[in-house]
């Protein structure tokens, strides 16, 4: 039998890990298998699991100390069987994707770690910074996990099938893997996995267990399809995914299930507005973003701003051109440096810019900030002086990360703003800042709403304000255009990595499309 299972992402849009494995006929349990992603679980995911008992017994062995008390011990638990699983599959290196890698290898597991090439760079990268957060400060055994995790990596290029393990007695069948570009991030992909295993005589597929098998004796052969985290189809710098050739059962990401995004032009013509409104009284406009793919696309669309208004005022006595632009994140500025590195892979038209002498991700008006010294600094005097500014810093949903002292500094000022350009998870600060914060005229700190930063309350004076297009992730109509493009529709399609109401969403319009074909079944994955 051909299973699917799910360790993450499927109460929630964090902690992705699932397990594409074999049972031969007459054995209980997996003989063979490959786990896809391993990412940490945040704000109500990672409180749920808390909830419901899913915590670690006992200190990571890799670690051989107490894990700090400041990490969020359920997000780190690896609660299911390891002896059969052969590798790990990484769709792409964001932490709710790949946060978890440490503590699987504490508990054991010794197989590759396979991604596509551009992610065989960042990931030790994004790891590094995740270690120091939520593991050790330890700088000797950050380098032997590091190490640890260089010696695993198997980059494997877009296109090109790989053999992850063969048939024998053992493993009870076969598993290729392919990547394909997924157009989220940079090296993100979706995997098409061709498996071959044993058949059981008179088996057949229950609601929700997801087995596909043949007669006793018979091999059975399915092509199945994990979407990783798809981009949206109007992301700048990436091509857009293209759908796969074949799928007897897609798993699908939901994020935006129930919704698409603004188009580029008016996203665009958004982020203009905002930004002259909000530096109109002198403030800073803080950013919080992902170090990887969101600040890099934020970066391209402010330099073409600046390239086509330089001359006209973006504030009182600013012009465009002199715009001061911060990226405060050492990991924001190494993957910046990255993307910079892999040129070659960006798409038709970030390669016309770099044509016209022009440099999307590294333009005069640019400073990055690394030391912890300089980020002080930063905070300090655009707290203190009416100085126009634009900040981009991580973490993304606030929950971490040199945002958190910027929020606090300059949350309870009125003079500044708050961009959000991408998704807040339910339980992060950056979803309760949306919740509680104010556009409408309260801009006294009596008056406020709150936000609780590091267990002290924040007044929110600042003004928020959300972009919903820069959203590297695919829209409902991206997602549901990536379904229908595959030629014969899955059998099966399973909904993850989304809130309730948008995999219901999702759920309903898929159906709808596919009402036609009596042979597929959407499912909200359990």
């Amino acid at each position: 039998m051909i299973n699917i299972s799910h360790h993450g992402a499927v109460s929630g849009v964090t902690g992705s890990c699932h397990e594409l494995s074999i049972t031969p006929p007459g054995r209980l349990h997996p003989s063979a298998g490959i786990l896809i992603d391993c990412g940490l679980f945040q704000g109500a995911d990672a409180a749920g699991r808390l909830a419901r008992g899913q915590i670690s017994k006992s200190v990571p062995a890799l670690a051989h100390q107490s894990v700090p008390a400041s990490a969020n011990i359920a997000a780190l638990a690896i609660d299911f069987p390891l002896d059969h699983i052969h590798a790990l599959v990484v769709t792409h290196v964001h932490i709710d994707h790949v946060g978890r890698i440490p503590y699987l290898l504490a508990a054991g597991f010794d197989g590759p770690i396979i991604c596509s090439e551009p992610s065989a760079i960042m990931l030790p990268e994004i790891l590094e910074d995740a270690l120091k957060i939520g593991f050790t400060r330890d700088r000797a055994l950050i380098e032997r996990v590091l190490g640890l995790i260089r010696q695993r990596l198997v980059p494997v290029p877009y296109g090109q099938w790989h053999s992850v393990f063969g048939a024998d007695n053992e493993t009870g069948g076969s598993l290729d893997i392919r990547f394909q570009p997924a157009g989220h991030i940079l090296g993100s992909a979706y995997v098409e996995c061709d498996v071959t295993a044993a058949g059981q005589e008179g088996a057949h597929v229950g609601e929700g267990e997801g087995e596909r098998v043949g007669e006793q004796g018979e091999l059975a052969n399915e092509r199945i399809v994990f979407s990783g985290d798809l981009g949206a189809a109007h992301a700048p710098l990436l091509t857009a995914p293209v759908s796969p050739e074949r799928a007897d059962r897609l798993v699908i990401e939901s994020t935006y299930g129930d919704k698409d995004h603004e188009d580029r032009t008016t996203r665009r013509l958004r982020l203009k507005q905002v930004l002259q409104s909000a530096l109109a009284d002198g403030g800073t406009v803080i950013v919080p973003a992902f170090s990887i793919g969101r600040t890099q696309d934020l970066l391209y669309e402010i330099e073409s701003l600046i390239h086509e208004f330089g001359a006209e005022p973006v504030a009182p006595g600013v012009e465009w051109q002199d715009l001061e632009v911060v990226v405060d994140s050492p990991l924001a500025a190494e993957f910046t440096r990255i993307y910079r590195q892999l040129k070659p892979m960006w798409d038709a038209e970030a390669q016309e810019v770099l044509s016209q002498g022009r440099h999307p991700l590294g333009f005069d008006q640019l400073t990055l900030i690394n030391s912890h010294a300089s980020h002080l600094d930063a905070v300090e005097y655009l707290a203190s002086f009416k100085r126009p500014a634009v900040v981009l810093a991580g973490s993304g949903m606030c929950a971490g990360g040199r945002v958190v002292n910027y929020l606090k500094a300059m949350l309870g000022d009125a003079r500044n703003d708050v961009l959000f350009v991408g998704y807040q998870a339910a339980g992060t600060p950056g979803r309760e800042i949306l919740k509680y914060g104010s556009n409408a005229g309260v801009r006294t700190p009596d008056q406020a709403g709150w936000v609780e930063l590091d267990d002290k309350r924040y007044p929110i004076c600042a003004r928020i304000h959300q972009v919903g297009g820069y959203s590297a992730h695919a829209g409902q109509s991206d997602l549901l255009n990536f379904v229908m493009g595959i030629a014969d529709a899955p059998k099966e399609i399973r909904l993850v990595h989304g809130d309730d109401g948008a995999k219901v969403a999702l759920k309903s319009v898929l159906e709808s499309a596919l009402k036609a074909t009596p042979g597929s079944r959407v499912v909200i994955a359990e």
